[in-house]
């Protein structure tokens, strides 16, 4: 059975602070991540290493954890899914797990096994992001979910009658999750692939979905507008209000315009139109 290492690091009060931390332990190889108030828990797979050898590389790259913990993967995963809350987005949008109960009158009812990949709607990115989707003209549109997680984001566009989609994750976990919400959803018009924004070249979008972190937006956007048709729309989140301004001249300088942006605890989600 794998093993991995949960890690909680101490964020303090400042939010920047906690985006910076993510950022830096997905450098070191931790791949799933929780933001709680002012801690950030990470998680990477543990082979032969120990605890101490984990805390003393963690302090060589300059990052204190409070704790350190391994945790098995089955009941990893049992203990997040008894926490597991189905999340209403809106009058038309429900994303729950197969062990609750569909609730009627839902227009887009979101099927997701979690299993700790991004994207369960919990988190205010993912739930912006799904409503930003929700009121796009996505019908028989070709779609790319870029960062997909559970692929929550790529699922909506499915059961709102987008044509192609390409969901895309650079994680082993997310994509094989991802792979069993599609099916799970009945959404088969999505296609799971694990990989970067290199396999963006020669490709063509009308919308572009990407909820990732800050620093690897700005260095895949390029490649984004490089993939957008034009007339299309790019939605990002995964980003702080306070850096929506650096978001947007990047956007600028690569040709295209905010359409508009919601803020929601500080965290953005933001429409850009290639025009």
């Amino acid at each position: 059975m794998k093993k991995y290492f949960e890690v909680r690091v101490n964020t303090g009060e400042g939010a920047n602070e906690a985006d910076q931390v993510i950022a830096r332990l997905a450098g070191l190889g931790f791949d799933g991540f929780v933001e709680e108030d002012d801690h950030v828990l990470a998680y990477r797979e543990k082979t032969e290493e120990d605890e101490a050898w984990l805390q003393n590389y963690l302090e060589r790259e300059g990052i204190l954890a409070e704790a350190i913990n391994v945790l098995d993967d089955k009941n990893w995963n049992a203990a997040w899914e008894s926490d597991y809350q189905a999340v209403r987005i809106s009058d038309e949008i429900m994303v729950r797990a197969p062990f609750h109960d569909p609730v009627p009158g839902i227009e887009y009812d979101i099927v997701i096994e979690p299993r700790m990949a991004f994207g369960t709607a919990h988190h205010e990115t993912t739930s912006q992001m799904l409503n930003m989707v929700a009121k796009l003209a996505i019908k028989g549109k070709s779609v790319l979910d870029m960062g997909c997680g559970t692929a929550v984001l790529a699922i909506l566009a499915s059961k709102m009658g987008a044509g192609s989609i390409l969901a895309v994750d650079n994680d082993e976990w997310a994509y094989q999750n991802a792979l069993d919400n599609v099916h799970m959803n009945g959404t088969e018009n999505i296609e799971v692939v694990t990989g970067d924004a290199g396999l963006l070249r020669n490709l063509e979008f009308d919308i572009i979905i990407a909820n990732i972190n800050r620093n690897i937006l700005l260095e895949d956007m390029p490649a984004y507008c490089s993939a957008l048709k034009t007339g299309g729309k790019l939605l990002m989140s995964g980003f702080y209000d306070d850096d929506l301004t650096l978001i947007r001249q990047k956007a600028e300088d690569l040709g295209m315009k905010l359409v508009g942006s919601t803020v929601e605890n500080r965290w953005v989600a933001a429409e850009f139109g290639m025009f």
